[in-house]
């Protein structure tokens, strides 16, 4: 069992690991931002039962270690199996280089990785393979690069740690898995803050002499390597322990139990903290946002949300007139911001179909998407709540039985669907739909005849329109309205369709191309649907999931949240422009409001044709939270920061004043205090409907 052995290097590195731990534990103990006293007992157990933690946590992570050590092997070198293996390298990298390999139908920088580990590992196979009498050299050198990436890791976590606890006074949290999300934004602001170069550099030495240490004691571990058999016991020993690992940590980690969260957080071990917030996907409002009383953020809301009568959120929606059970069919188009439209300064022509469609509709000029991503966007429309601050709610775990636009459609009769190009297991889509009520049409449903191109994402938008055209002809035959969501996918990297649809060439997989072939494939669908006897009896929403960036000098920069949108009904809705600051929650209420439905309603979202609307948008990151309101933006920050700034609207000569974009954010001097107020009470009110489970249909 040489893998356990005091000379082994997963033995070390393990040694390693919880020596860190425990240093790293213990300066967090110290920290002045722990202010509070620790008895015996609690001391005990923080450094118990984090021992414990840490220990079985390692086990988890080393896999990779494992597997690296268990190839680590003589005979493979030997003829004629080394020949055979490094022939075959060789040929992989060919293929790879082809360009026609898996990895290029995602495109951007993953074709290059997959080249690049292949070559590295091809060449380095080929030195151990033709140099023989210089392999032990050689495995020792690269044998001192793998640790010392693994030592460099374990002490970079640590050093997070304990800036991340300088900052926000915890191990980590939804926040850290924000951080990773948002790589550029982050590493610029560390850079900012923190004098990296120094800190690197002492990273660095010290992680070079720990590998040096480790190396040195595990050598005769190179020197003898285990055999099949005994590899086969390592492995089978190490299952063993890995097994039990997986039940372990979770089991202490319920024994972070103390009424002192400085003991419970003490106790953990970052990693499975990490990935605790991962899974959970939240950020607790009370604990790291500026708060208000509850009455209090009650009664503000019921001053901005019409409707509510006694019982927060519920709203009785009323129309003097009968109402009118059309279909519905309502369409979000991937990646798609406001300035793709010739109407917002667009001079590329890649939107003629959407240019020409939103002459004919009631256009939204000033509408903002509540996010950046799909799942937002998704939210947005589907339950018409604000951002709450970590994950959308379509990515939690309780994420079922919610009061959304499709319960409102169901208990009038409707059909409801949500058709996707792709796999609606991605993002969590395919449960958060169907455990609301949704039928899915997603490539699993399609035939092969009917795809005649795909790519990483699915089947392409032209593809989809023509599934979802067969759909609704099935639908129309049973005489029951349909409500049909259908989220495009074709405008997202690597952008790739099918050759000769536009004058875009199809390989040059530009964004331009991705955002005109979706303006070809909703022509053709509503070509295809204008032929059909349920058009007529059918509403049409058109808008973006989210815009196609949102990078910016600010923490929310409004013009890459401003989104197209726009409800296209020949006959029954009149062209015209709505220039009101609305939401993209606000899109369905709206829509139930020109469809005259009575009900009792949850939604946060508003019916903006109404005279008792009052403008505003909700807009955030994931720990981000925005309300524009009367040209100020205030953001809500972790650690309970207020941000306001005055919006001042850039001139542009050449653009209709109801589709200008930019926007100067100059900071706030004097902060308006009813609108920090209005904000904490959109985003608290909801928090605590989502936590306490009030927001079920």
């Amino acid at each position: 069992m040489q893998l356990f052995q005091k000379k082994s290097p997963f033995y070390n590195l393990a040694l390693f690991y919880i020596i860190i731990s425990f240093i790293t534990r213990l300066i967090l103990l110290i920290h002045p931002i722990t202010s509070t006293e620790f008895t015996v007992i609690d001391t005990v157990k923080i450094f118990l039962l984090g021992l414990i933690s840490d220990v079985f946590v390692f086990v988890v992570a080393s896999l990779l270690l494992l597997i690296y050590l268990l190839f680590l092997s003589n005979s493979k070198y030997n003829k004629p199996y080394g020949y055979i293996f490094f022939g075959g390298l060789v040929l992989l990298l060919v293929y790879m280089i082809s360009g026609k390999s898996i990895l290029n139908e995602y495109g951007g920088i993953v074709p290059e990785i997959g080249i690049s580990f292949i070559a590295l590992k091809t060449i380095l196979f080929g030195l151990l393979l033709f140099l023989p009498h210089y392999r032990n050299k050689i495995r020792v050198a690269l044998f001192s690069i793998t640790i010392f990436i693994f030592v460099f890791v374990i002490i970079l976590n640590s050093v997070s740690e304990y800036f991340f606890w300088n900052e926000f006074g915890e191990r980590y949290n939804f926040i850290a898995v924000d951080y990773l999300v948002y790589t550029n934004t982050i590493i610029g602001n560390i850079l900012e803050s923190y004098p990296v170069v120094p800190l690197f550099i002492c990273i660095g030495i010290v992680s070079i002499f720990s590998t040096y240490i480790i190396v040195k004691k595990s050598k005769y571990y190179l020197e003898h390597l285990p055999n099949g058999v005994d590899k086969i016991k390592n492995f089978g020993l190490y299952g063993i322990v890995f097994t039990l690992s997986l039940f372990v940590i979770p089991n202490v980690s319920k024994l972070e139990n103390s009424n002192n969260v400085f003991i419970n957080n003490l106790q953990s071990n970052g990693l499975y903290r990490f990935y605790l917030s991962f899974r959970k996907s939240e950020l607790d409002y009370y604990k790291f946002y500026k708060t208000l009383p509850e009455k209090d953020c009650f009664a503000i809301i019921k001053k901005q949300i019409t409707g509510i009568k006694k019982e927060f959120p519920v709203q009785e929606i009323t129309s003097l007139s009968p109402e009118n059970h059309k279909n519905v069919v309502l369409i979000t188009i991937e990646s798609y911001s406001a300035d793709f439209l010739r109407a917002y300064g667009n001079e590329q022509k890649i939107t003629p179909f959407i240019d020409s469609l939103a002459t004919q509709s009631l256009l939204f000029t000033n509408l903002y998407a509540v996010g950046n991503r799909t799942v937002r966007g998704l939210e947005a429309v589907t339950l018409c709540l604000p951002p709450t601050a970590g994950e959308s709610v379509i990515k939690r775990f309780d994420n079922k039985n919610k009061f959304s636009t499709g319960s409102v459609f169901k208990k009038r009769g409707y059909t409801t669907k949500f058709l996707y190009g792709g796999d609606s297991y991605f993002d969590n889509m395919g449960e958060f739909f169907s455990g609301n009520g949704y039928d899915i049409i997603d490539k699993k449903s399609f035939q092969e005849k009917e795809i005649s191109f795909a790519n990483i994402w699915g089947v392409c938008d032209e593809d989809m329109a023509k599934k979802a055209i067969n759909e609704m002809d099935k639908q129309s035959c049973s005489g029951v309205p349909f409500f049909n969501h259908w989220m495009t996918v074709s405008n997202h990297r690597p952008f790739t369709y099918p050759d000769q649809k536009i004058d875009i060439d199809s390989h040059a997989k530009s964004r331009e191309g991705g955002v005109k072939y979706t303006d070809y494939s909703l022509r053709l669908f509503f070509e295809m649907a204008q032929k059909k006897s349920w058009f007529k009896n059918t509403v049409f929403v058109i808008l973006a999931d989210h815009c196609a960036s949102s990078s910016g000098k600010t923490e929310l920069p409004i013009d890459k949240y401003r989104i197209p949108a726009m409800i296209y009904a020949p006959g029954f809705i009149n062209p015209k422009k709505y220039n009101n600051l609305m939401s993209q929650i606000d899109i369905m209420p709206t829509l139930f409001g020109l469809l005259n439905f009575k009900y009792t309603s949850k939604f946060y979202g508003q019916d903006v044709l109404k005279k008792d609307y009052k403008p505003r948008a909700l807009i955030a990151t994931y720990q981000d939270l925005g309300l524009i309101k009367e040209n100020i933006l205030t953001i809500l920050s972790p650690l309970k920061k207020v941000k306001q700034f005055e919006l001042i609207l850039k001139p542009n000569p050449k653009i209709a004043p109801e589709f200008k974009l930019y926007y100067e954010q100059k900071p706030l001097i004097n902060k308006r205090t009813d609108l920090i107020n209005e904000t904490i009470s959109y985003y608290q009110t909801a928090s605590y409907l989502l936590k306490k489970k009030k927001y079920e249909k």
